[in-house]
């Protein structure tokens, strides 16, 4: 009669730990699925960008360094893209992409205030609808983010809570990083208009 209960306790046990890894297994993949749909959008936007230079080349021959820096922003946004992208869990390859997008944008908003001054630019229709698709892109990145970042937090709970914290710790799942808005302090701070 002993062994029995012994035996129903190891059995309850073993699917207890057999349930917790595979929830585990499930919000991480959940993770990496939503991060999927992030570089969709990222590539997305990374194809948008070469076409916005090229039709701002015309109209902004002395703009060739600003130009320059969008393109090389771009590059090096793909490249970090393409690190998170084979680990979104890894914190170092998330902080390379915040950091290379949030150049990027930066490349980006000069680049559209130089727009300005240019208004037969501004008026193009071309110029135009890639700034439509780009503001488009912008806003399913956004909400790729928000997801992905609510399943790293479920992720993140379900490791860290204990018991499942045994099974996390016994399987190696570490936590994964949030993707953090890619703005500086300085752009998040109100455009302050003086007359």
């Amino acid at each position: 009669m002993g062994w029995i209960i012994v035996l129903v306790v190891i059995a309850v046990v073993a699917f207890w730990a057999v349930g917790a890894y595979n929830r585990l297994v499930s919000l991480r993949n959940k993770f990496k699925n939503a991060f999927a749909q992030i570089d969709v959008q990222l590539k997305r936007r990374y194809d948008l960008i070469p076409n916005l230079v090229e039709t701002a080349k015309g109209y902004m021959k002395h703009e060739r360094e600003t130009l320059e820096k969008v393109t090389a922003a771009r590059n090096t946004a793909v490249t970090a893209n393409a690190a998170a992208a084979a680990d979104p869990g890894s914190a170092s390859a998330m902080q390379g992409l915040i950091s290379a997008e949030g150049a990027l944008s930066g490349a980006l908003s000069r680049m559209f205030a130089l727009v300005e001054a240019y208004p037969d630019l501004k008026a193009n229709q071309n110029m135009m609808q890639l700034t439509e698709e780009l503001t488009g892109t912008e806003n399913k990145i956004s909400f790729a983010r928000q997801a992905f970042n609510d399943s790293v937090m479920s992720y993140n709970i379900a490791s860290q809570q204990f018991p499942a914290n045994v099974i996390a710790g016994m399987f190696s799942f570490a936590p994964a990083e949030l993707l953090q808005a890619t703005e500086s302090d300085d752009e998040r701070k109100p455009v302050r208009v003086q007359f």
